[in-house]
């Protein structure tokens, strides 16, 4: 009897020892140092968190997940959202992660952006509104009153920066961020008195910035380029500049602007129009806007890329200089092409 009872104890001993290692000890599935799993709005019950925990490879035993969450009554807690298991977490972990809604932060990292439809997917991608509902909201002058943008001049709040959110964060409280922390980068470094001294808004800045931003990566020509664009808007010509062509093509890899682009109606063709189209044509960087704030003061009027394919710019203050610099420029990008064609032509052999 006594043999038997101390073999019962044994058994009770060694399963509680089992248990609690089952509880307490690592209980993770996958060989990742951490993993994500996001529960979907109106995807809370057991069966379907459960179901979600095991194909994501979460827990490697979800009967007894299921059987500890409901011991610990967490069904009724449990909310939508992103969350995070590292790697060797204990089950107990887990189930105290989600009754305690400890969410998993996202990050919205904007860098240059084009389109409106370029946000959307990137805020869809990272958090719970999808691309269309993103969309809705940018393309309403109601949504966006709040920001003093409408829906041509929307991304002109956006400061390229990364931003972190839960992934069930509301556009309303996304766009609030993004707004705060736009008005946060004007209030910083006499930004707004720059502005006000080149007799432009800081939507205008932000506008002719994106061109700027687009024309070349070479910071030292961007401000002499950014004295262009001011000069000729002073002197109520014609910007002239390419990458609106792009942008009213919505073609972004032309690498060459033909005659016949310049006639698109688009109104950012600014060929056709004079003054700063209606809205930005990419999400400028902070540092390209401050170039367009601190441009120096010159006469130059016009600008054409060096023959030599550097990324540097001809500055001119006179239509003949800038024709005989564009005319080398040309000639050297025809050379430039046929031989491209001859190379191509010799390997297609």
């Amino acid at each position: 009897m006594k043999r038997t009872f101390r073999l019962l104890l044994i058994l009770i001993t060694t399963g509680a020892a089992g248990l609690v290692w089952l509880l307490l000890g690592p209980a993770t599935d996958f060989q990742d140092t951490k993993k994500y799993f996001v529960i979907e709005e109106g995807k809370t019950s057991k069966e379907e968190v459960t179901a979600l925990l095991e194909k994501k490879y979460i827990i490697k035993h979800p009967w007894l997940f299921s059987v500890t969450a409901t011991t610990l009554g967490i069904w009724n807690n449990i909310k939508p959202g992103k969350y995070e298991v590292k790697h060797g977490e204990s089950l107990l972990a887990v189930i105290k992660k989600l009754k305690n809604n400890r969410q998993a932060s996202s990050n919205l990292v904007i860098n240059k952006i084009r389109l409106k439809e370029d946000l959307a997917k990137l805020i869809a991608k990272n958090f719970q509104s999808d691309s269309a509902s993103v969309m809705t909201f940018l393309n309403s002058n109601d949504s966006l009153q709040a920001y003093k943008v409408d829906t041509s001049t929307a991304l002109t709040f956006i400061i390229q920066d990364t931003y972190t959110f839960y992934w069930n964060t509301s556009l309303r409280k996304i766009f609030n961020r993004l707004y705060d922390a736009s008005l946060n980068y004007w209030s910083q470094n006499n930004r707004m008195d720059k502005a006000a001294q080149i007799h432009f808004t800081p939507t205008e800045v932000y506008i002719l910035a994106s061109i700027v931003e687009e024309e070349t990566n070479k910071d030292d020509d961007r401000a002499k380029i950014a004295s262009v664009y001011i000069n000729r808007l002073n002197k109520q010509m014609p910007l002239q500049a390419c990458p609106t062509i792009k942008y009213a093509m919505k073609d972004f890899s032309l690498t060459r602007i033909y005659e016949k682009y310049l006639f698109n109606p688009s109104a950012y063709n600014t060929y056709r129009r004079k003054g700063l189209p209606p809205g930005p044509i990419c999400t400028p960087s902070p540092k390209c806007i401050d170039i367009v704030l601190n441009a120096p003061k010159t006469d130059y009027l016009f600008f054409v890329a060096k023959s030599d394919f550097s990324g540097y710019h001809h500055f001119s203050n006179n239509y003949a200089e800038h024709n005989r610099y564009a005319k080398e420029y040309q000639k050297a990008l025809n050379e430039y092409m046929l031989r491209k064609q001859e190379k191509e032509a010799n390997e297609n052999k």
